[in-house]
Parts: C-alpha cells; structure tokens; sequence
C-alpha cells in the first residue's frame, strides 16, 4: 500500500504521519517513511539545492530536479518496499509537482504531470490525504515554526501563488475523489488523527 500526504507547508502533514506510522507500527505493520525532495543521498542534495535562498532556478529546471529527485526515490525506496510487501507513506509526491511547479509556476499541469509520468513509471499512490489549508493560515503558521529564521526559497513566494498552488491540490482531489481524502487542516490534531485512521482502517480491511 501507497500512501501520500500533500498540502501547503504548515498544513500539519509530519505530525499526522508521525502519528500514522506510530499506530501501524502498534498493528504489527512493517513501514517505510520518506519524503520529497528527499528520502536517498541524490535527493537530499537535490532537496538543498532547490530550498537555497540564493539559487535561481527556472520554473522548468526546478520542475525536472524534482522529477529526478522522485525517479531516484521511486526506483531505489518506494518500489522495493511496496514490492516486499511494506506500507509506503511518502510526505508529497507527483501532485506537488502538479500543484507547485506546473500551476503555481504556471509551466501546466498536464505538462509537469507527463514529465512525472516518465520519473514513476507506473508506481502511484493508492490514497492521498490533502491537507487542505487557507493559504492566510499557512503563511501565519510558517513564519511561527521558523522564529526568525530565513525562509526557503519556496517559502519566499507570492500569496498569490500559494493561491494558485492551493486551488489546484484541490482540483486533482475533485478529479480523483477515489484516491485523494480532503482534510481540513484547521481541525485540531486528535480530529485529524481519527480521521486518517478511519480511512486507513478501510484499506487494511
């Protein structure tokens, strides 16, 4: 089993997979955590590139390093683990670059999401939960969890692109109702909890 969490920063999604995996470990379920850009050596190097303050990628650039990032996790991580038989919880995946790259940064999302195509081959999630957060809130809980310190380089950007950001993570859920679950991120954290757990629960069963 696949599982992916997406949403804006701030949303809350490493709390609840912290919490996810903590009852799955309970349940005697063996479990791989990763992320992205992260989750192998390549990634992470490709992950402080990208966050640097100081870089100056293009929006298409910054959308193929992504890619390369996630053909690296997708090869060497994820697929080895889903093919022993282990649940895969991954903090962002294609949608992200869908929603950051190909809407926020406005390269398209059929064309990001065509680029991702070739970088997963045929390795998709099985359920999504979208954090989904007014972008005013994100924003306000960002600049709190970094107490002064710098912010990202993707942290940086407009409201109006996190607008744009936003609405499409809710456009892919309207499209794959079957796949992605609407979370409302302003729900307090035991709400949250019960609510991913319910709708793992249905999954394992």
């Amino acid at each position: 089993m696949f599982v992916t969490f997406e949403g804006l920063d701030g949303a809350g999604k490493s709390t609840q997979i912290n919490r996810l995996v903590q009852k799955l470990k309970e349940q005697g379920m063996k479990v791989l955590v990763t992320r992205e850009p992260g989750g192998t050596l390549g990634g992470q190097q490709i992950r402080e590139w990208l966050l640097n303050p100081d870089a100056d990628w293009t929006p298409i650039a910054e959308a193929y390093l992504y890619a390369a990032s996630r053909a690296q996790l997708v090869e060497t991580v994820i697929r080895p683990a889903l093919q022993k038989g282990e649940i895969v919880i991954c903090d962002r995946y294609v949608d992200a670059s869908i929603a950051y790259q190909g809407a926020g940064l406005g390269l398209g999302e059929r064309r990001v999401a065509v680029l991702n195509e070739l970088a997963v081959q045929d390795v998709r999630p099985d359920l999504t939960f979208l954090f989904d957060l007014p972008v005013t809130d994100s924003r306000h809980r960002i600049v709190q969890g970094r107490e002064g310190q710098q912010l990202d380089r993707i942290e940086k950007r407009t409201t109006e692109y996190f607008e744009r950001v936003r609405r499409s993570f809710l456009a892919i859920a309207a499209a794959e109702p079957h796949r992605v679950v609407i979370l409302d991120a302003r729900q307090n954290r035991e709400t949250l909890e019960q609510e991913i757990w319910l709708t793992i629960e249905k999954y394992l069963t």
